[in-house]
């Protein structure tokens, strides 16, 4: 038995504000607002004309941040290597 949730127009339009102006991803504003994916997709169809959207650069922006990210977590793990591996032949020499 599922019960069927009413939203505000208010909380419809900031849904919307999250994928339009704040860059969200739709399936990343879905789920931090725990809607259903398909549900801001008819909410971003009802709405999203009275909701400026983000301009170009956002995407790029945010599509670089993501590759610095992973640039970070493969330095990181490169750097942990070479902690070990020095560790291994300071120990070797004795």
């Amino acid at each position: 038995m599922s019960t069927k949730r009413k939203y505000n127009v208010e909380f419809k339009k900031s849904a919307v504000e999250l994928v339009n102006v704040k860059g969200y991803t739709l399936s990343e504003a879905a789920e931090s607002l725990h809607v259903d994916a398909s549900t801001l997709r008819l909410w971003i169809k009802k709405y999203g004309s009275q909701i400026p959207v983000a301009p170009e650069g956002t995407t790029a922006l945010r599509d670089t941040v993501k590759q610095l990210r992973a640039d970070i977590k493969r330095l990181q793990m490169e750097r942990d290597i070479l902690k070990k591996a020095a560790a291994f032949f300071a120990s070797q020499k004795s």
